[in-house]
């Protein structure tokens, strides 16, 4: 029987924000992230979206006797994906890899009513930074769609629940790079 594994794109890149076990640098093919927002969450969150021409970095971990609740539990939003022919990664014994993803019928674009939150940004840039150095952060952001939505600057008071904080490097690393691609950012109230 196969292990079960999940390649992570977003939160699930920084370590310290969950605690599976084996994780490894991977890369899904055919595969884009975007910035999108759901009904069922006040802001907008990345999910991936189908693209042939594309590939994207992230990490694999492992689920633990198959048990899905918890990943499936924080990844509520999304639906999970067989993807494990799409993935490469460094295992040499039989696994079975899910990504998760928000089906395309269910997402919209954010809006100032549904921006992104820095907070949650600064996790996602953290953890690109730890995993695959400030090259591997560059190509996040090229490879992630949605960089015109709004973000709500809520560095200083988080609102997203796995904040994490930011060394003074990484926090001017996310605040260079969103000037680079001419980001919006609105103060929170």
């Amino acid at each position: 029987m196969a292990d079960p594994y999940f390649f992570g794109y977003g939160s699930l890149v920084n370590l310290a924000t969950h605690d599976f076990p084996n994780p490894r640098p991977a890369r899904l093919k055919g595969w884009r992230r975007a910035w999108r927002h759901t009904d069922l969450r006040p802001v907008a969150f990345l999910t991936a979206i189908p693209d042939a021409e594309s590939e994207i970095e992230g990490m694999i971990a492992h689920v633990p006797r198959n048990d899905w609740n918890a990943l499936d539990e924080r990844e509520w939003a999304y639906d999970r994906v067989s993807a494990t022919q799409s993935i490469t990664h460094p295992l040499t014994h039989e696994v079975e890899i899910a990504v998760y993803a928000v089906p395309n019928h269910k997402h919209s674009e954010p809006s100032e009513m549904h921006p992104l939150l820095l907070s949650y940004i600064d996790v996602v840039i953290q953890g690109y930074l730890r995993a695959f150095g400030p090259e591997g952060a560059d190509r996040f952001f090229a490879t992630t769609d949605g960089w015109d939505a709004p973000i709500l600057n809520d560095r200083h008071e988080p609102r997203y629940q796995r904040h994490q904080k930011l060394t003074d490097l990484e926090s001017n690393f996310v605040d260079t790079r969103l000037q680079s691609v001419s980001a919006k950012l609105i103060q929170a109230t």
